[in-house]
């Protein structure tokens, strides 16, 4: 029956039992370390345990018990202490709220006090920290801290100093604020030198020399650097413009001050955005595409097949490119020939195997005995056999000049479905997503007229060349006949008759 009882008085009892808790656990601390466990290696051991174990427990037990008894006769004593402490702590709470009641009417008054001794120099706090605040924003946004930096740090403090309304500016700062605004207004004004620091694209810093435009560029002797004014820090363009603003950039960085000499500089009167865009266009390789650049990325296994023309840009390139080789190369080779051929026709009795006329007047040397049909056969046949030699390719690079258009229309159909492809995929709220297809649709049409213009060209003056030496041969052949038929008696007229 006893030991029925004691759970319940052993929970009912828990906050008393806490209050001699050093006590109490210093008993059960004692009788825990009583406790030590050994391997069981055999049933007998285990009951043996068990027993020791138990034994423990119920002393613990009994000691916990023994404990609460102890602790019953002093509950009432507790009760009325902890009765009286919260009565002193209630009257304590109600003096400290009458005191901050009368605090507070305190303030009131002395602020009402401040107020009607300021009068109108309340207005001038709201001025002073609305100047300081603007002043802060124009520092933060101008590339002028990049040679001055830190100036925001007095303004702020002023600024929060007058959001208080508690306590005037001082003439030290009013005039601190008046020359910071000032050596500003001045420094947009200039075009300096200083030593700064640069973050990298690598993502390093350098200290380099910097100079300063005003409030609208910095350049190093790479060339632009921008200012960030989210990192208020100078960084390196992740790209340079255009070289034609580029190299304004290094020319002023180069020049010495003192000269009075002007330099010519573009600068960008938006502090960066412009360049910001000018590092994002395409440059023309980019358009473009380059030898290996879509087979070293892996991309595509075409020359040219990485830039905005894509793979049909890509052939359009290659083709270009084979039919201007070839225009070039038939050049050369009939300017050649016709520089032999109008020497053959200054030393005409030393005729010569190197020239297309050289080795007509050799089938006419050969065949001067036969009459004057054979003969204008025999040299018909002799310029036939010429004939693929001079003409050779021409008709190609002909064939070039009317396909290459022909592949950039293709490109820009194909560009046009990919942009039609994006349109139903993604909408038309990002003109980005469309700008892939129109590229391509684009950079294919321009492609192939650079490519028909110039072979156009190239054919018409190859063919000129060939056409030349053929007229060459034709008259010379002429006039041999003539020569040959006058000399064995057979009219002209009846030699064009029978050779028609």
């Amino acid at each position: 029956m006893k030991w029925a009882v004691v759970p319940g008085i052993v929970f009912m009892s828990a906050w008393s039992i806490a209050q001699d808790g050093d006590s109490e656990t210093s008993g059960s601390l004692l009788v825990d370390e009583g406790i030590t466990v050994h391997e069981a290696r055999t049933l007998d051991e285990l009951l043996e345990s068990i027993i020791e174990r138990r034994d423990v427990e119920n002393l613990a037990h009994q000691q916990r018990i023994d404990a609460f008894e102890r602790q019953v006769a002093n509950q009432a004593s507790l009760l009325d202490a902890a009765e009286k402490e919260h009565e002193a702590e209630t009257n304590r709470s109600r003096n400290l709220e009458e005191e901050i009641s009368l605090n507070n009417a305190t303030i009131a008054d002395r602020q009402q006090e401040l107020d009607e001794k300021l009068g109108s120099l309340r207005e001038l706090f709201g001025v002073i920290q609305q100047v300081a605040g603007e002043t802060r924003g124009t520092f933060l946004g101008s590339v002028v801290s990049a040679q001055l930096p830190d100036r925001d740090i007095f303004l702020n403090n002023l600024a929060k100093k007058m959001g208080t309304a508690m306590e005037l500016a001082s003439v030290d700062e009013l005039n601190e604020l008046w020359s910071l605004m000032l050596e500003h207004i001045i420094a947009t004004g200039e075009v300096t030198r200083f030593t700064g620091v640069v973050s990298t694209n690598e993502g390093g810093d350098k200290e380099t020399d910097l100079v300063r435009v005003g409030a609208f560029n910095l350049v190093s002797e790479k060339g632009y650097v921008n200012y960030s004014f989210d990192t208020y820090e100078v960084v390196d363009l992740t790209r340079q413009p255009s070289g034609e603003f580029t190299s304004t950039a290094k020319k002023l960085h180069r020049a010495k001050p003192g000269t009075g000499k002007p330099e010519f500089f573009a600068i960008d009167p938006t502090r960066g955005s412009i360049l910001s865009l000018e590092t994002e266009r395409a440059t023309f390789g980019e358009m473009v595409g380059s030898p290996f650049g879509g087979m070293l990325s892996g991309k595509c296994w075409l020359p040219f097949c990485d830039g905005q023309g894509g793979m049909v840009g890509s052939i359009i390139i290659m083709v270009g490119i084979v039919g201007v080789v070839l225009a070039v190369w038939r050049m050369v080779v009939l300017f050649f020939v016709r520089q032999k051929v109008n020497a053959q026709r200054e030393d005409f009795d030393n005729p010569r195997d190197d020239n297309p006329l050289g080795k007509l007047l050799q089938v006419y040397t050969e065949n001067k005995d036969v009459d004057s049909e054979t003969l204008q056969l025999k040299i018909g046949e002799a310029i036939l056999h010429e004939m693929p030699a001079l003409t050779r390719n021409i008709s190609l690079v002909q064939v070039i000049s009317v396909v290459a258009p022909l592949m950039g229309l293709l490109g820009t159909v194909i560009g046009m479905i990919q942009t039609f492809q994006a349109i139903t995929l993604f909408g038309t709220g990002d003109p980005k997503i469309m700008a892939g297809g129109i590229s391509t649709a684009l950079m294919t049409t321009v492609l192939g007229l650079c490519v028909a213009i110039p072979t156009v060209l190239l054919h018409a003056l190859t063919s000129q060349f060939s056409r030349s030496v053929i007229h060459v041969l034709d008259e010379q052949s002429e006039g041999l006949i003539a020569e040959h038929a006058e000399t064995k008696g057979t009219p002209v007229r009846d030699v064009a008759r029978q050779s028609d």
